[in-house]
């Protein structure tokens, strides 16, 4: 790297706009912040070298200047924006309605929306905020904020490290607010400083120079920002991760115990009872709106739960034994808590099947009289049933939610809400099979040329409650980055960095002023400093800069 000598004797780096001792131009860098064509100083960073406009070389000096590039970022998170804003034209997969005709997303998107929708499914967008490409933009914002902010932070680190009274006259004539004063006495400078350290400005001074600063931490505001920023991504991605972050769904019917999901087994729940309570149609409030739905609307309904975890007892091998942990009720906007999981009730299903009895009789018996029966447990079905008189019963497919999908019979779930079956029926001591297809409210002979017929005799229903498991470890990440991100905001709103210069030249005295914003209270503060004093008022040079 080719270091820059000042007249000053100072040596800065390659690259310096700003000589980092006194403050003279650098005459061949000028063009990188603008000063070649203008009157003012560009003040940006204090005219330090910055990493992205110094090296052009290799791979890694092409890819830092890239990231930090602010127009990148920028771009970057309005691509994020843009695909975000398409991601919420329809809902994404986890949150298709229970009620839907299927909540496969090859059958819910089309059938909801259309051609649209099918689009929409196609080009994997019922799961963008998961999808490796949305965080894949993610992360690069990620760089992008970590690259911009320590190609700028380091620099101006630098230059506020070093800020010294004395500066070359060049530099402080260049700044926005600038006069000149003859015959300057020391009174009038010690009641000048005096005036400035009354209004809480540091004063350093090196042989006769002064520096007033006050605020400096105020620069620091947007880099706090990108910090508050950066944890905020972190916490967005690791929302991609079971570790940290579990939205799960789970069926639990009337008197079953099932593994919660996402607890790797660990933990049981038990939905002891399932209530459903309605408006009552009856009263006047809810008349008119019981009308207009056309049934009956739910006003509660909870799930009476048991939370059980496997208890660890040290045998290898042996059976699971449960402990209770937590028995409560889970309604809505009341969900039930334990060791850092959260269960909501989501959803519900009436009058589920549990198990169907069948007869088989002849077709041709006007009265049906049942040759033999047999059950079937609806939630693990057997592929065959052996009945005492020699017939052999096969299911051959079992739709437990059937329905008719383009004149092709398909399950919406692989709940047991509307069961069909395909029955392959062996009758003794012959070789011919026949096919029945039987369901509720429906009986078909597959050939119309069955001799045995099935039928439906009784069967049990139970209530299912459909719940929503959640644990997110990410959230205090969010709080944090949030909170870090607004104490930047007000850090960087609120205060200002403001600096005055007083430079003796012979027998007139320089006074120049910069900040980083709020021009008008900058001037409030040096003309109360130079009341009562001979000290010219300073000048808005900006005017001289168009």
């Amino acid at each position: 790297m080719n270091n820059i000598k000042c007249e000053c004797g100072h040596v800065n780096p390659e690259g310096t706009v700003l000589c980092e001792a006194c403050g003279k131009p650098i005459e061949k860098n000028q063009h990188i912040d603008g000063n070649d064509t203008k009157k003012l100083l560009n003040m940006r960073y204090d005219g330090t070298a910055r990493r992205s406009q110094t090296y052009n070389k290799s791979f890694i000096d092409k890819t830092w200047a890239f990231f930090s590039s602010v127009k990148v970022g920028v771009w970057l998170i309005v691509i994020a924006l843009i695909a975000s804003a398409i991601g919420t034209i329809y809902p994404q997969q986890q949150y298709i309605p229970t009620d839907a005709i299927s909540r496969d997303p090859a059958v819910f998107y089309e059938d909801r929306y259309g051609i649209f929708g099918k689009i929409f499914y196609q080009l994997g967008l019922h799961n963008l905020y998961s999808s490796w490409w949305y965080m894949l933009l993610i992360a690069l914002i990620g760089v992008s904020l970590v690259i911009c902010s320590l190609d700028r932070f380091v620099p101006l680190y630098k230059a506020l490290k070093r800020q010294k009274p004395k500066r070359h006259k060049t530099f402080i004539s260049r700044q926005r607010f600038y006069s000149e004063t003859d015959n300057v006495s020391d009174d009038e400078v010690e009641q000048l400083k005096t005036e400035l350290q009354r209004q809480r400005y540091k004063i350093s001074e090196d042989n006769g120079h002064i520096l007033a600063e006050k605020g400096r931490f105020s620069r620091w505001g947007p880099y706090v920002n990108h910090i508050g920023l950066i944890i905020i991504l972190i916490a967005a991605l690791l929302r991609t991760t079971p570790l940290f972050y579990l939205d799960q769904y789970v069926w639990v019917r009337e008197g079953e115990q099932v593994v919660i999901p996402g607890t790797d087994g660990e933990y049981f729940i038990e939905n002891k009872k399932f209530i459903l309570e309605t408006y009552d149609e009856n009263d006047e409030r809810f008349k008119e709106a019981i009308k207009k739905q056309g049934e009956m609307i739910p006003s509660n309904f909870q799930t009476n739960a048991i939370i059980y975890k496997v208890k660890d007892d040290g045998v290898v091998g042996s059976t699971k034994e449960l402990e209770k942990v937590k028995e409560d009720e889970i309604r809505l906007n009341h969900p039930l808590k334990f060791d850092g999981y959260t269960l909501y009730q989501a959803g519900y299903q009436l009058n589920e099947f549990t198990s169907m009895s069948f007869k088989l009789h002849k077709t041709d018996d006007p009265e049906e009289k049942a040759i033999d029966t047999f059950q079937i447990d609806l939630t693990n079905p057997k592929n065959e049933y052996k009945l005492d008189n020699g017939f052999v019963v096969k299911i051959d497919d079992y739709l437990p939610d059937y329905e008719l999908y383009n004149g092709q019979p398909k399950s919406k779930t692989n709940y047991p809400r509307n069961p069909a079956f395909v029955f392959l029926v062996y009758p003794p001591n012959k070789d011919d099979v026949e096919i029945s297809f039987a369901g509720i409210g429906r009986n078909i002979d597959a050939t119309g040329e069955n001799e045995y017929k099935l039928g439906i005799t009784d069967f049990d229903v139970r209530n299912a409650s459909g719940l929503t498991v959640r644990r997110d470890y990410t959230l205090p990440l969010f709080g944090l980055g949030a909170l870090i991100f607004m104490i930047g905001v007000i850090q960087g709103m609120y205060w200002q960095h403001r600096r005055i210069w007083i430079h003796p030249n012979q027998n007139i005295l320089l006074l120049a002023a910069h900040t980083n914003k709020n021009w008008f209270g900058l001037k409030k503060d040096i003309e109360k400093a130079i009341a009562n004093t001979s000290v010219n008022n300073v000048r808005d040079q900006q005017e001289l800069d168009k």
